[in-house]
C-alpha cells in the first residue's frame, strides 16, 4: 500500500515538476519583451474574454473562469499535466500566430478592399458620365420635333413637286408624240397634194398636146391669132 502511495505521489509530482521547469524557461522568454501597463494589460485580457460587451459582464466571465479553474485544481477534478501544458502552450502559440498574421492580412485586406472601391469609383464615374453624356446628347436633340416637323412639310413640297414635274413630262411627251403624227400627216397630205398636182399638169399638158395637135383646133387658134393681130394693129393705127 505504502509502495503504491509513494508511485502515486511520483506520478502527481513529475508534472508539476515538468510545469515549473517550464516556468523559467517562459520567463525568459518574457524577459526579453518590454514590460507592459498593468492597466492596459488586465484590460487587454477582459477584451479578449468571450462574452457579451461590457465591463461588468467580462470581468464576471473572468472571476467566474477562475473560481471554476481553481475549485476544480483543489478538489483534484482537474490534474494539470502535459496535456494541459501543450494546450496551453498551443494557446499561446496559436496566439501569438494570430497576431501576427493580423496586421499583414488586415492591410493586405485594406488594400484589396481599396482596389475593388477603386474600380467601383471608376466604374460608377464611367457610368455617370456616360448618363452625363446621355443626357447632354438628349438635350442637343430638344428640337427634333420641329425639325421633324420642318422636314416632313419639306417631304410633302418635294412628292408635290415630283408629282406636277411626272405630269408635265407625261404632257409634253403626249404633245411630242402628237406633233409627230400631225407632222407625219401634213407630209402625207402634201406629198397627195403634190402627186394630185402633178397629175393634173400631166392631165392638162396632155389635153392642151393633144388638141393643139387637132387641125381644127389649129385651124380655130391661128385665125384667132390673126383676128388678135389686126385688132392691135388697127388700135395702134388710131
Amino acid at each position: 500500500m505504502a509502495m503504491a502511495s509513494r508511485l502515486a505521489l511520483r506520478a502527481l509530482a513529475r508534472p508539476h515538476s515538468r510545469i515549473i521547469s517550464s516556468i523559467p524557461a517562459a520567463s525568459r522568454s518574457l524577459a526579453t519583451q518590454p514590460p507592459k501597463d498593468p492597466d492596459a494589460k488586465a484590460s487587454e485580457i477582459i477584451n479578449k474574454l468571450p462574452s457579451s460587451p461590457g465591463l461588468l459582464t467580462k470581468t464576471g466571465t473572468a472571476i467566474l473562469g477562475t473560481g471554476l479553474t481553481a475549485a476544480a485544481i483543489s478538489q483534484e477534478l482537474y490534474v494539470v499535466n502535459e496535456e494541459t501544458v501543450l494546450l496551453v502552450g498551443s494557446a499561446i502559440f496559436f496566439t501569438f500566430l494570430a497576431k501576427a498574421i493580423k496586421e499583414p492580412y488586415v492591410n493586405w485586406a485594406e488594400g484589396h478592399i481599396s482596389r475593388i472601391k477603386k474600380v467601383l469609383d471608376s466604374a460608377r464615374a464611367e457610368h455617370t458620365q456616360a448618363v452625363k453624356e446621355r443626357i447632354d446628347s438628349v438635350g442637343q436633340m430638344k428640337d427634333v420635333v420641329q425639325l421633324t416637323q420642318g422636314l416632313f412639310s419639306l417631304s410633302k413640297e418635294t412628292v408635290t413637286l415630283e408629282a406636277s414635274t411626272f405630269a408635265l413630262k407625261q404632257q409634253t411627251a403626249l404633245a411630242a408624240e402628237l406633233k409627230s403624227v400631225l407632222d407625219s400627216w401634213v407630209r402625207y397630205e402634201q406629198q397627195q397634194k403634190e402627186s394630185e398636182q402633178a397629175e393634173l399638169t400631166k392631165t392638162v399638158i396632155d389635153n392642151v398636146m393633144k388638141s393643139i395637135s387637132d387641125p381644127k383646133v389649129q385651124k380655130d387658134t391661128l385665125t384667132e391669132a390673126v383676128a388678135e393681130i389686126e385688132r392691135l394693129v388697127k388700135a395702134k393705127a388710131v
